[in-house]
């Protein structure tokens, strides 16, 4: 080997070894960084146009059974430090079922039933982790049922959103909570439209935050809901 061939080949080298360093050292911020997508804004009211003709206006009867359209969303959010980058993490499943009675006005039951093992981010990885924790072959729903009625009165004689708080329990992962969400309802086109947030802590439901030196998770996040209800019963519930 020439001296020039041994310089080129310790340069390759020592090129090699700073390439590796970077990828297992820097591969986690360089994925924060550069190709982690923005994390979605949470689930929300769907924005109507004012005036809509298409929107009931003035009193419309709300009583009754409400059941949980095909569009709903629910899932998780939650806050992680990634190789010291601060990054949210967002999962989303449509796999949302369950019911709403309204009775003289107010919200008297309501369950909404989650499947947690549909839930998926834009990690496959995480999602398998998520599943994993989670424990969804054993626990494969994750529910929320109203516990004190809730006055929803104003939705029947108003076409404007409508903020209220709702007092309920969470269970997931064999573990129930109480929870406290806040809600907003509004009348659409196909019936009522409800988006809300749930904040949960991990550890109430044994769930460790997991802790891999790299990537930190925050012992707290939030579930989030987005479900449009009508009067008919779904397809698939129907079928079932």
């Amino acid at each position: 080997m020439t001296e020039a061939q041994r310089r080129r080949w310790f340069l390759r080298t020592v090129v090699g070894i700073v390439i590796a360093v970077a990828v297992v050292v820097g591969g986690p911020w360089v994925y924060a960084t550069f190709f982690l997508r923005d994390a979605p804004e949470p689930l929300a009211l769907t924005p109507t146009a004012i005036p809509t003709p298409e929107i009931p206006t003035g009193t419309v009867d709300i009583e009754g059974t409400w059941y949980v359209q095909p569009g709903s969303e629910a899932g998780y959010r939650l806050a992680e430090t990634l190789s010291g980058e601060a990054v949210t993490v967002v999962g989303r499943t449509e796999s949302v079922t369950g019911t709403v009675v309204i009775a003289d006005g107010q919200l008297t039951s309501a369950t909404v039933v989650v499947d947690v093992g549909s839930i998926s981010t834009e990690e496959a990885a995480r999602d398998a982790y998520f599943r994993r924790a989670l424990d969804s072959t054993t626990h494969p729903e994750a529910t929320f049922e109203l516990t004190t009625p809730v006055d929803v009165s104003g939705l029947a004689t108003s076409g404007e959103p409508q903020t209220v708080t709702a007092t309920g329990t969470v269970t997931m992962h064999g573990v129930s909570q109480p929870a406290t969400a806040t809600l907003q309802v509004q009348r659409t086109v196909d019936g009522v439209e409800l988006a809300g947030q749930v904040p949960v802590t991990l550890e109430s439901f044994d769930l460790a935050p997991p802790d891999l030196g790299w990537v930190v998770v925050e012992p707290t996040g939030t579930v989030e809901v987005l479900l449009r209800l009508a009067r008919a019963v779904p397809a698939e519930a129907a079928e079932g």
